[in-house]
Order: structure tokens, then C-alpha cells, then sequence
């Protein structure tokens, strides 16, 4: 019986040429070469010189383009860059296939020592999240402010929309689901990532729901498309299941940098209860609770979890003001405990 498990790919080089990636008015793309990766790198131009760096990671099956909406809003404070992590976006899959995401922070931290921005101002989305929380704990000197909007942390009781998306880290599934949706169109693709995603896909313009199908008809073109998600999808799912020091919750709780906690409570992939418990994990940190988002707040709310990251910095090295959970943010005090 011929094996279902996902295929390895040609190398990057022999890769078939697909249609080019959307950029919106001011960004540009540029790629990155760097030992064993190469990555795409999506920027905007700074308001002025001098303004600290920022690096935005994208979570799984997004890309940089997941950030495009809250970009612009902090042109004047930060200077902006987003990252496609190795096998997203227009970034190739990593020679070694590492899709961990102890892999995802070692090329993070790559790239960030090749370039000398650090220490930046580091975000993370869901599966970026988990990255970047990575990245803060193990590498201090390169993070001035860490902001997670619904980190992949681990959860004991996983919602049951969620368990589709786990489900790709098994052998076989990813090859499975691929014979059964071969009829599904883009369209259709896209209304479904829209409906687990969002809080309220009605929100999503025309434009952009036009843009979304055009993204994922080109990356249904790419050979490693299916491959990149189940093993991005498996790496998740290991990092739940270490323990020690290397345990997610527990390098949450080594995080040095203040830390912007964004959750949403339409969220169907991380559970709304768990912002409480983060709060408590990262020891200076606040918290940002918006009812009606979904799974990726800075698309939905950028204006909010803008204003927000700009209440951060001003705030930074202030004492904690209490606590709020009415769509604004709320200052947690220092605590190295995980809660419950």
C-alpha cells in the first residue's frame, strides 16, 4: 500500500514558478538568504529615522500579509517589518524540512542576528505566538516588547473546532483531506478559513475577500503547500506535549520583555479562558480582551490592538493600573506563576 504520508519536495531552486505575492500601497518584499532558510521579508518605509524595529510573526497557513492591516497604524512609532516563516507565504520550505517550533524561533533568531535590528519590538499570532514566546525566553537581548494575539499555548481541554486543525499533525491526514476537498474551490476554501478565523466574517470587505482567494488559489499551486501545514501542525502539538524547560508555559513564565496579551472571545482555536492564565504566566504583562474577535484580532480589531501596542510603550516601566476586560487593556502585576 503506497504510503499517505505527505511527499518531500524538490528543492527550492526547482520550485514551479506561481503567481506573484499581493503587496499593499507602501509595503515592499524582499528575500532573505541565510544558512539552511530562506525567508521573505514584507516591510514598510518608516515615518522617520530612528524609529525602534518591530518584527511580526504570522501564524499557521498565514503569512506576512496577516499583519498588513496593523502595519500602517504604528508607522509613526515602530519601524515595521513582517516575516513569511520557512514554508509560508513566499518563503520556501527549510532545507532540513524542520517545521518545529523550536525550528520557526531558531530562524527567527537567525534572521534577527543576521540583520542587526534587535532588539525589536517581536509579535506573534497563534502559531507565532508560540514562536515568539520561544524566541523571548531564550533570547532576551533581541526582545524589547513582546505582543501574542491568541498565542498557540498549551491547553488541557482543546475546543472541539479546534480538533480539525490538530488533526493535520497525523500521518496520513493531510494527504486524506486533500483527496476528499480536491473539488473544493478557492472560494469555498477561503469561507471556511474566514468562518473558524474570524469572530464575525462579515466584517471581511469584498476586496479583501477577493484578495484572500487569489492567495490561496496561488498557494494551492505549491508542491509543499499540504506539507508545510501538517508539519507545522505536528510541531505544535510536540511543543504542547514537552515538559521541563522546554515547556511552553514554562518559558512563558522567563519572558523578561512587557508583554501585550490579545484575546479574543469568538476565538474557535485558542479558548478565550485561557487569557486569565496568561496573564498570570508572563511576569509583566497586560491584557487586551475584545468579546466579539475571532482568531486573528489584529485583522478584525487593527485599530484597537494598535492603539493598545502604543499604550505599551508609553506605559513601559510604569506600575501596573488595574484591571479592564472591556476592549481596552488591562495591566496585570508582575507574577511568575502559571495559574490555572
Amino acid at each position: 500500500m503506497p504510503s499517505t504520508e505527505p511527499q518531500s519536495v524538490p528543492p527550492a531552486n526547482v520550485l514551479p514558478k506561481v503567481a506573484a505575492v499581493k503587496i499593499a500601497d507602501g509595503e515592499r518584499l524582499r528575500s532573505v538568504h541565510l544558512p539552511g532558510i530562506t525567508l521573505t521579508v514584507r516591510s514598510r518605509p518608516p515615518a522617520r529615522e530612528g524609529l525602534p524595529p518591530a518584527l511580526y510573526v504570522h501564524g499557521l497557513g498565514g503569512s506576512s500579509q496577516n499583519w498588513s492591516a496593523l502595519m500602517p497604524l504604528l508607522d509613526g512609532v515602530v519601524d515595521n517589518e513582517a516575516v513569511d516563516l520557512p514554508g509560508f507565504g513566499d518563503s520556501p520550505p527549510p532545507d532540513d524540512g524542520d517545521y518545529s517550533i523550536t525550528g520557526q524561533a531558531r530562524a527567527v533568531i537567525r534572521y534577527l542576528d543576521a540583520s542587526g535590528r534587535g532588539p525589536v519590538h517581536l509579535f506573534g499570532n497563534s502559531l507565532g505566538g508560540a514562536v515568539t514566546t520561544r524566541v523571548a525566553a531564550a533570547r532576551p537581548d533581541l526582545v524589547r516588547t513582546l505582543t501574542l494575539v491568541s498565542p498557540a499555548l498549551p491547553e488541557i481541554r482543546v475546543q472541539r473546532s479546534a480538533v480539525p486543525t490538530g488533526l493535520l499533525a497525523l500521518p496520513g491526514v493531510a494527504a486524506l483531506f486533500t483527496r476528499l476537498t480536491r473539488q473544493w474551490t478557492a472560494e469555498q476554501r477561503v469561507r471556511g478559513v474566514m468562518a473558524l478565523c474570524y469572530g464575525d466574517p462579515g466584517r471581511v470587505s469584498e476586496e479583501g475577500f477577493r484578495n484572500a482567494v487569489e492567495e490561496m488559489e496561488r498557494r494551492l499551486q505549491l508542491p509543499y503547500f499540504w506539507d508545510a501545514m501538517a508539519r507545522s501542525a505536528r510541531g505544535i502539538v510536540n511543543a504542547y506535549t514537552l515538559g521541563g524547560q522546554h515547556a511552553l508555559w514554562r518559558q512563558a513564565e522567563r519572558v523578561l520583555a512587557p508583554t501585550l496579551l490579545v484575546y479574543g472571545g469568538r476565538d474557535q482555536l485558542v479558548g478565550y479562558r485561557m487569557a486569565q492564565r496568561a496573564a498570570r504566566a508572563f511576569r509583566d504583562s497586560r491584557l487586551l480582551t475584545l468579546p466579539d474577535a475571532g482568531h486573528v484580532a489584529m485583522m478584525e480589531y487593527p485599530e484597537t490592538v494598535a492603539t493598545a501596542f502604543r499604550e505599551l510603550l508609553a506605559d513601559t516601566g510604569k506600575s501596573p493600573v488595574g484591571e479592564r476586560t472591556d476592549g481596552v487593556v488591562e495591566d496585570e502585576p508582575a507574577n511568575q506563576t502559571t495559574g490555572g
